[in-house]
This record gives C-alpha cells, structure tokens and sequence, in this order.
C-alpha cells in the first residue's frame, strides 16, 4: 500500500500524521514551540524552531509507523499564513519571523493604500492593506531595519521555509500566496504592481504552483535525518484554512466550515472569486485549482481561551494534572453550570487586534458589564461566548455575499468543546456536525499530496475517498439562539462605542 504524509506548521506546534489512501491515521507526532512578544502588538517566531519541529515528527513517524520509506511516495505541508521569512543570499535567516498576527504595520497599510488606493488593492489582491499580510510586514523592515532588507534575497512563508529545508527547492503555492498581498489572486500569478510597491524583485519570491502540484523532492540531508526517500515527492500544500478545508472535504460549491483554532475562521468555497468590496472578508485562491474561497477572520479565538487558562486558571490546572483530565474538560464544566449571556458579562476577544469585520489593528479586548456577581466560571463562558459572537460576524458578512450555507462543519482544538459546539449552532440557527478526522489541515495536504502523487485525479475525488463527516447534526434551539442574538446585538454595539477610544490608546 502507498502512503502520504501531512505536515501542519501551526503557531503554537508542528503536527505531522502519516496516512493511508484511505485517510486512516497510521502514525502521529507533534512538537510545541514559542512565540516572542517584544513588544505589544507583536508577533515573531524563530523559523528554525520549525524546522527541528518538523525533523523530530517526521522521524518519530516514520520510525513508529513501521512503514517502508519506499511506500510513503509524497507528503503536503500546511502552514500557519502570512508571515515573513526573509533569507540573505547565502539562504541564512535575517531575523525572526513577524507572524499572521503582528499587528506592527498600521503605517505600512496605509502607505500602500496612499501608493495605490484602495480600490486597486481590492481589485489585484481581492483585500485592502492589513497589517496581518506579509506586504505591509515587507515594508515595515525597509522602514525600520533597512540594513536587513537591502540584504534580503528570499522572501517565503512559513510553510516554504520549512519547505526549502526538506527540498533545498524554493516553492509556494496559490492558497498560502494569496495571503502575502503580492498576488494577482484573480488571475493567480504574483503581481508586478504589488510587488514594485513593496521595493523587492520577483526573483526573490519563490515559484508560484498549483497546490496539488509536486513541486520538488525531500533532500539527502532530510532523508538522512527523518528515514524518508529522496524519491519521496513534496506538492504545492496549503495555507492552514484553505489545508483544513480539502481535510473536510469543503471543496465544491455550497460547503463552508468554521474552524476555532489559534485564529477562528469561517470560510465558503466558491467557483468564482467573489470579492466584499468592503474588504471585511478575505477571498483567496483555494487549494482546488481554478476554484477560489471566501473567510472571514478573528484574531483572538483558541487564543482568548489559552489566554485565560493561562493567566487565571491554575488552580484548574493543577487539578488537571492530578486528575488526569484536560483543563478545557474541567474549564468547559464550570461554564456550562452559568446561563447563556454569562448573566449580562460580554467579552470582546480583540487581543490582537481584529480583522473581521472591523480592520482595527488598534483594537484590544474587552470584559464588558462587570459585576460583583460574577465568578471565574461566568468570565470563562463569556470567553467561549465572546469568540462565537466575533466567528458570527464573520457569517453575516458572508450572508451579505450571497454565501448562505444550509450547514456548518467544526474542526480546531475549539470544536472538541461540546459546549461551544452548541454556542456555535445556536448563534448562527445552522446544524452543526464535525469531520470525522481530527487532524483536518495535516489530511487536507495529504490528500494534496495523493493527487500529485497520481493516487487519485483530482481533488474533490481524493476528498471522497480519504474525509468523512459526522453523521450527527447538533441543531440549533431557537429559544437559545433568541437570547444569543440578544446578546449579540449589544456585542456588537460595544465596538462602535469604544471605536475611537481604541485609536486613543494606541496614540499614547
């Protein structure tokens, strides 16, 4: 039997899984690394912390999997998007990598829409000047490190950094290049307008192909390292929303997802690309060639929850520890004893400031009606509340697009919480189910990587074959979902009151 493996470069660890042509896990290892905050608003990981991630699983599952090398004819990389690797002429790094959430280039966004306006932005890149987009973050080094980017040579993503390791090839791919805002995503191609505004030549970004397309082979060194072939081929891969996708199997018209990881996502694909004139949303080329997809994004999702634990639930910790149970198992119970609405406490999960549908690099999160009543179990509910709300956003505006889904799919760690599984289908009035797989970004690329290998023709076809879906619908309680829209409506007033405050804060 032939064998692929899928490599997922998240923010907070690398996963690899190795699978069948059916979709069956056979091994699995994943490694945690990092990120740095030197400053508020700031986001940097060191790229070689995702190499040695990668080398330690991919090692731990071929070497467990009891696998011949031999069978294992391809692999997939999905990656965190929009951050910047810049690399010197002897491929050395230049300095840290500024990830998807950095929230540093508010001057840089608005230098390029003064270059170009707004309007062309939209219309080349399908999305205005956002500081989480690796243009701005290319801008911010030539204003403020001008001695790294006059030695800049190379410019990749995360995921083609870790692929240029393996390979020694340099390589991206339309999904995860979309996000960079240097490519004509209509026409899927880099753009020479995007890329003179930046002050770079296209001979420093890598060649752009299609994501199931093999792209190079796994090198001497790697192979040595990890017990992989050389003749083990490496496809295109995905940005992490557009791998998940392809892993649940949203990859015809109609279907969408919401994801709750780090990040929380609700993406649509479609056949066409449709572009929110307001740049709310984001419409990037999908892992499917000729096809497209829409999402909208909110910073703090996973993120606003691991905060908290982090900082406010040790105790709940420890007793995880000793008990043998998850912290979110434990954190989930407590929350689910409170009501819905947290009795009147609202979060607003902008710890990183938000993209949809507000844009606001500025904005920071917030605990809104306060009260001696409230425990640590209502701040924990208003969490999981705070963070359906801002993925709610994100829906209306694609309602606004005409993408309407019937059906909501989960995946992310998020989707592992019954309880917020229900805050979701409540919220949005949609049934609700899950993909069978788990590891849904890390299957999407392996099943990338059975298409180049030739295993399957195409990729809705190898997603017939390889992704399952929950037969249980959760279905929403109209009841439930009144009260949530209730709170909603007051969520959403809390932004536009603090809007310019926000800008006052940041200014200081």
């Amino acid at each position: 039997m032939k064998y692929v493996i899928g490599v997922d470069l998240g923010t907070s660890a690398t996963k690899t899984v190795l699978f069948d042509v059916n979709g069956k896990i056979i091994a699995d290892a994943s490694c945690e690394y990092d990120m740095q905050q030197p400053h508020n608003g700031w986001a940097e990981q060191n790229p070689q912390d995702w190499y040695e991630a990668a080398i330690e699983t991919l090692k731990k599952v071929v070497s467990e999997s009891g696998v011949d090398a031999a069978d294992i004819v391809s692999l997939g990389i999905s990656g965190q998007m929009h951050g910047l690797v810049m690399l010197d002429e002897d491929c050395n790094v230049l300095r840290p990598s500024i990830l998807w959430c950095d929230q540093r280039t508010g001057k840089e966004c608005d230098e390029l829409t003064q270059k170009l306006g707004r309007e062309t932005l939209i219309k080349i890149t399908a999305n205005p000047a956002l500081t989480g987009f690796t243009a701005s973050k290319i801008l911010w080094v030539k204003n403020n490190e001008p001695e790294i980017f006059d030695k800049c040579r190379h410019i990749l993503l995360p995921k083609d950094y870790l692929r240029f390791r393996l390979t020694d090839e340099f390589a991206t791919e339309v999904s995860d290049a979309s996000g960079m805002q240097l490519l004509d995503v209509p026409n899927r191609k880099w753009s020479s307008v995007m890329i003179e505004a930046c002050g770079i030549k296209e001979e420093y970004l890598a060649k752009v192909y299609e994501s199931p397309e093999i792209t190079c082979y796994i090198n001497a060194e790697t192979a040595s390292l990890t017990g992989l072939s050389t003749a083990t081929s490496v496809v295109g891969g995905a940005g992490d929303n557009a791998a998940a996708a392809v892993g649940m199997g949203v990859v015809e018209e109609g279907k969408a997802f919401t994801t709750i990881g780090t990040s929380g996502v609700v993406f649509a694909h479609t056949d066409n690309p449709i572009i929110d004139p307001m740049g709310r949303v984001h419409t990037f080329c999908c892992a499917v060639p000729g096809a497209w997809h829409v999402m909208g994004v909110t910073q703090g999702a996973g993120l606003s929850m691991q905060w908290f634990k982090n900082n406010f639930c040790g105790e709940e910790t420890v007793l995880a520890a000793e008990s043998g149970k998850d912290v979110y198992y434990i954190t989930d119970t407590m929350a689910s004893e409170i009501t819905v609405g947290a009795d009147k406490l609202l979060y607003l999960p902008y710890l990183m400031g938000e993209r949809t549908p507000h844009l606001d690099p500025d904005c920071r999160g917030v605990f809104f009606g306060l009260s001696a009543m409230h425990t640590k179990a209502h701040f924990i509910r208003s969490v999981l509340e705070g963070v359906t709300y801002s993925l709610y956003d994100c829906l209306l505006v694609l309602k606004e697009m005409n993408i309407s889904p019937e059906t909501m799919l989960l995946c992310g760690g998020g989707a592992k919480s019954k309880l917020w599984k229900s805050m979701i289908c409540d919220t949005f009035g949609l049934p609700v189910t899950t993909s069978m797989s788990s590891e849904a970004p890390a299957l999407g690329v392996a099943i990338l990587a059975a298409v180049g290998a030739g295993i399957y023709p195409t990729v809705p076809e190898a997603c017939r074959a390889m992704t399952a879906v929950n037969p249980d619908l959760l279905v929403p309680d109209n009841e439930k979902t009144k009260v949530y829209r209730d709170y909603y409506a007051v969520y959403s007033s809390v932004y536009k009151s603090l809007k310019s405050v926000y800008k006052d804060l940041a200014e200081i």
